[in-house]
């Protein structure tokens, strides 16, 4: 799996990324304990609040940022969201007020759902071989998770010799670390895009191509599966560890480290594993592993058998994110990769807004057998519905038929466009007024400006 690292521009890309991971995770602790300063006993409140801004950020801010970045030099703008991410990091601890801390996450968390999208669909473009993008796939979920895991040990360490409010100076210094290690490669050029006319249909364009994909649509019903199956398990642990079996903080932090670990057992087998099965079967799998992990949960396990569970959650989550970006790879015109990404971050965040205050919620109202009953029933009914949307039979190739048609885009002179030039046209790509006569062919089939349905 390493041997992705060997090409340079991406290696740079993925220690900018693991650094900037490692300073968010020292934010997180730090955030915690300054919302306890500023709120002692309403800290898991400001938190709470905290944790929906970011996500409505993530929600909102994805799109738009999807739908103009083609515009910009990718450099110019990963290395500008990092530096403002620096800059508002640097502002928490001047913070004296609750209502601050609310709008500096908005603030910083803004600048990540600008920042990941356009990151996250330029890999393609630099790693162009299907197995090594998918190596690259499997060392960005360990990274995510390795994160999870020692991050807070990080920070405990840290805070034994320092104050708090240096873990987000720390931070801004991850994130101008990642920033020089951007400037430090070429990263290849953005893609020309038509755009749609009018701000909405630019902001909702990846949305269209999202929504109009039966296999994306089956990853959104399994982005709803992983929500719920994360919700129960980020949400509830520490009441289940603490208030339920009655152990203790290492205890809390031994349950969290099952399910990091059987995501990572997962990410590290998954690149041999796609080698040779497509990846429906997988993700549904994961589905399913994740709905068994909640009913399972009903029974009031031990906390070996809940360490266990954690685990059979964290290995289903896994099979269905690591493959996800092949999904969206192969679901659009390259030039479309970055709206198609911000798609599937503001539509799979818009599940965990959902989930998360549910999980909450049927926790105390509900009790913790009835919430892994109720999320579990909602991640099994999810994977169902994946499995109804998504078709087994899902070639890359289809048959299908095109009317007659007369318009003006940004084009190549490729098979879909042969007709004759005047010599007026400039070079390609170009956009003048052309002709498409009826007819049917088979070819990899998106959906984009000549395909605005799929093939029935």
């Amino acid at each position: 799996m390493l041997d992705v690292l060997a090409h340079r521009v991406y290696r740079h890309l993925f220690l900018a990324q693991v650094i900037a991971l490692i300073g968010t995770g020292l934010t997180t602790v730090a955030l915690a304990l300054l919302a306890h300063d500023l709120a002692e006993g309403q800290a898991g409140v400001v938190l709470g609040t905290a944790l929906a801004i970011k996500m409505v950020a993530y929600v909102g801010i994805a799109p738009l940022v999807g739908a103009y970045a083609s515009r910009l030099p990718r450099r110019t703008l990963l290395v500008s969201l990092d530096l403002l991410r620096a800059a508002v990091v640097c502002a928490l601890p001047f913070v004296t007020e609750v209502w601050q801390i609310y709008v500096l996450i908005f603030l910083l968390n803004a600048c990540s759902a600008g920042f990941t999208p356009v990151f996250q669909a330029m890999i393609p473009d630099i790693l162009e071989d299907e197995e090594q993008y998918t190596r690259a796939l499997s060392l960005s979920r360990l990274a995510y998770d390795l994160e999870n895991l020692l991050s807070p040990m990080a920070a405990a360490a840290l805070l034994m010799v320092m104050g708090f409010d240096v873990l987000f100076v720390i931070n801004a210094l991850a994130f101008v670390i990642s920033a020089a290690l951007v400037i430090s490669v070429i990263l290849p050029a953005s893609h020309p895009l038509e755009e749609a006319p009018g701000v909405w249909r630019r902001v909702t364009h990846g949305m269209r191509i999202y929504l109009k994909t039966p296999r994306l649509r089956g990853l959104l019903a399994l982005n709803l599966a992983v929500s719920a199956a994360g919700a129960m398990q980020i949400v509830n642990t520490v009441v289940l560890v603490r208030s339920v079996l009655n152990l203790g903080e290492k205890e809390v932090a031994l349950a969290f480290a099952a399910a990091g670990g059987g995501s990572m057992l997962i990410a590290l087998l998954l690149p041999k594993v796609l080698e040779r099965v497509s990846e429906r079967p997988v993700m549904l799998l994961g589905g399913v592993m994740m709905a068994l992990s909640l009913y399972l949960g009903w029974l009031g396990p031990s906390f070996a058998g809940l360490v266990g569970l954690w685990l059979l959650l964290g290995a289903g989550a896994s099979l269905v994110m690591t493959p996800t970006g092949r999904l969206l790879k192969r679901s659009c015109q390259p030039e479309e990769r970055p709206a198609l990404f911000a798609a599937q971050f503001s539509l799979s965040h818009s599940c965990w807004l959902v989930t998360y205050p549910l999980a909450g919620w049927l926790g105390v109202n509900r009790g913790l057998t009835g919430t892994f009953a109720l999320l579990g029933t909602v991640a099994l009914a999810a994977t169902g519905l994946a499995a109804l949307i998504w078709h087994a039979h899902d070639p890359m190739a289809l048959e299908h038929e095109h009317a007659a048609q007369s318009h003006t885009h940004l084009h190549y002179h490729d098979e879909h466009h042969q007709h004759e030039h005047e010599g007026w046209e400039g070079p390609e790509p170009h956009r003048h007024s052309h002709h498409h006569s009826p007819g049917s062919h088979g070819h990899v089939f998106v959906i984009d400006d000549h395909h605005s349905h799929w093939p029935s």
